[in-house]
């Protein structure tokens, strides 16, 4: 074959390539966008503690800002990998999640009196981090494979069932009940988009929300001798400022970081609750610092990014080439839209407080690596989207013949 024939040859199977490639670029956009704003305001609400406790003001701000950098560059990378290759590790990395869940209860390092974190020399994570992409991955294989049987009862039981079992060592054997409801809720949603009727969902969540509703009226009036931290959480919650002294200080706080903030703030890098008055401000209660500095438009400005964010996954989903696809974004979607929800009623006390922190914004370097996994994994089911149909070889030589290609 002569040279100009290969040439012919390889440019209409590039352009027959390039109908069908499709990136993402609006939510990588969202992603370093959340993460710029969230380092800024990580900077802002630890400075001071990081300056009293290490000396350096930075401390927080650097340690952040290296792992979400180094993350940035893996989801680049790892977007590119097909992400059936990611699901074929999915059952090995449901059991080693679990496996880690339970030796955290035995040789975890405890932080804030839990067992939460398990060490590897200089480095240290939370398995229940791991434990959620896991459920994201897996769930989705599992729905797939059961294929028409989610129309009936036993095929959810066996999804639910295995939710369940990773939410029940998530709390059980790491004391981390917040996470363990965002993997149930995960299992939940996942049911739900998979399952062909919705009615069996809307009468469960009404009795569900009825009985929780029951549950908090019946433990709240018989909680004030009780000694276990969860259940005092309900009476703090119903009356912070009754309780300030056994838990209602953190949320009063946080409290009144919002309500001193107003419209507009009192400008970035002028609050005064983060000085040492809002303990651990950038952790789980940085929403309230964000609000105190930029007020109501500030907060409503970073809520609009996560609802961009959300809504491109949203996207991703329903263009996703199969169902898998679809199920392992709707499961991300399902995770970032729980916990985003989550830790903004906590901080305005709409539910007792948990520790979940604000996706991409609060500190925190396990948070952030596995969050970024997901990102990866999300791009790289967009890049199986097809926005155009095949275009045929034959019509490209001609046009390539006819010179309307070059």
């Amino acid at each position: 074959m002569s040279q100009n024939n290969k040439k012919k040859q390889t440019t209409v199977r590039r352009r027959a390539r390039l109908s069908l490639r499709y990136y993402d670029y609006n939510l990588l956009a969202g992603v370093i966008l959340l993460t710029c704003f969230g380092l800024v305001m990580l900077y802002s609400t630890s400075a001071y503690e990081a300056e009293a406790n290490f000396g350096d003001d930075m401390f927080y701000f650097r340690k952040q800002a290296l792992i979400s950098a180094a993350c940035l560059v893996m989801v680049l990378i790892g977007s590119q990998i097909d992400y059936h290759i990611f699901v074929k590790f999915a059952p090995a990395l449901y059991v080693v999640a679990n496996i880690l869940l339970i030796i955290t209860k035995y040789v975890g390092t405890e932080a804030y009196g839990a067992k939460r974190w398990l060490k590897f020399g200089p480095l240290s994570f939370q398995p229940a981090e791991l434990a959620k992409v896991a459920i994201i991955l897996y769930l989705p294989m599992v729905i797939v494979k059961l294929g028409r049987n989610m129309k009936g009862i036993k095929a959810p039981a066996v999804v639910l069932g295995l939710g369940a079992f990773t939410s029940f060592c998530t709390f059980y054997f790491t004391d981390n009940l917040s996470t363990a409801l965002i993997i149930a809720g995960i299992t939940v949603i996942l049911i739900f988009v998979a399952h062909p009727q919705t009615k069996p969902f809307v009468i469960g969540g009404t009795a569900l929300f009825v009985a929780v509703v029951a549950g908090v009226r019946y433990f709240a009036s018989t909680l004030d001798g009780s000694d276990n931290f969860r259940l005092r959480r309900l009476i703090v919650w119903l009356d912070p400022e009754a309780y300030s002294e056994i838990g209602g200080y953190q949320i009063l706080q946080a409290l009144y970081a919002i309500g001193s903030g107003g419209f507009f703030g009192k400008g970035l890098g002028n609050s005064t609750q983060k000085l040492s008055a809002l303990p651990e401000a950038q952790n789980d209660t940085i929403f309230a610092v964000i609000c105190e500095e930029l007020g109501v438009f500030g907060a409503a400005m970073l809520t609009l990014m996560f609802v961009f964010l959300l809504y491109r996954l949203l996207f991703i989903a329903q263009n996703a080439p199969d169902l898998l696809g679809s199920l392992i974004v709707t499961g991300i979607f399902a995770h970032i839209a729980l916990q985003v929800i989550l830790n903004i009623m906590v901080v305005i006390n709409l539910i007792p407080t948990t520790g979940i922190t604000l996706p991409f914004v609060s500190y925190g370097g396990t948070s952030v690596l596995f969050l970024m996994v997901e990102m990866a994994i999300a791009l790289s089911v967009s890049r199986q989207i097809r926005l155009k149909e095949e275009e045929d070889p034959a019509k490209l030589q001609e046009e390539y013949v006819a010179g309307r290609i070059r």
